[in-house]
């Protein structure tokens, strides 16, 4: 299971992150069972939205296959909703995945793109509108920390990607597989506010 994160200039450092902690926990306990990269539009530096320097070790023409793409949100997202070239880039993906993922304002780009036509879906609370003007036949889902439409899956706002991350290693290798990452990186939330 070859499982690629996207990243790009202004992605919400816990979008990206907070899933690679999931499924590189995964793919560390349980090397032949997954494997996760991270990629941008070119190998190389990417800053995140609050400032953390983040590496991508593949561009988009050498990523290779995937069999899950995981598209993070943040500001970041906003010129990529006018981007033709990055939104070509996920229609093909669409085409060649099997399963798209999103966290966050990462659900905008599948939107723009016309993936999820007619189909129930969620994003940052603070998008909900956005997701709808974006197109009209979109479900959304406001409230849901994710939704899993079968070959696309799209997890509300910046921790909830860890929760669509569990959900992912549950679907694609198990639920004790899943128990057993979740002990893991000891996720246990119990806010204290």
């Amino acid at each position: 299971m070859r499982i690629g994160i996207l990243l790009f200039e202004g992605v919400e450092e816990l979008d990206a992150v907070g899933p690679w902690e999931v499924l590189a926990s995964w793919a560390a306990a349980h090397p032949d069972e997954a494997e996760v990269v991270a990629f941008a539009r070119e190998a190389g530096p990417v800053r995140a939205a609050k400032g953390l320097g983040l590496v991508a070790e593949h561009g988009m023409a050498d990523v290779g296959p995937m069999d899950v793409l995981l598209h993070p949100g943040g500001r970041g997202t906003r010129p990529l909703l006018k981007d033709e070239e990055h939104l070509a880039w996920l229609r093909d993906r669409r085409a060649t995945v099997p399963l798209l993922t999103s966290v966050c304002t990462g659900s905008l780009a599948y939107a723009a793109a016309g993936l999820l036509a007619g189909r129930p879906a969620t994003t940052h609370w603070s998008a909900i509108d956005t997701l709808t003007d974006l197109d009209p036949t979109i479900e959304v889902r406001p409230g849901y920390r994710f939704v899993d439409d079968g070959d696309t899956i799209t997890a509300a706002g910046v921790s909830a990607g860890i929760d669509m991350a569990l959900h992912l290693v549950a679907r694609l290798a198990g639920t004790e597989r899943a128990k057993e990452t979740r002990h893991y990186i000891q996720y246990d939330p119990a806010p204290p506010v």
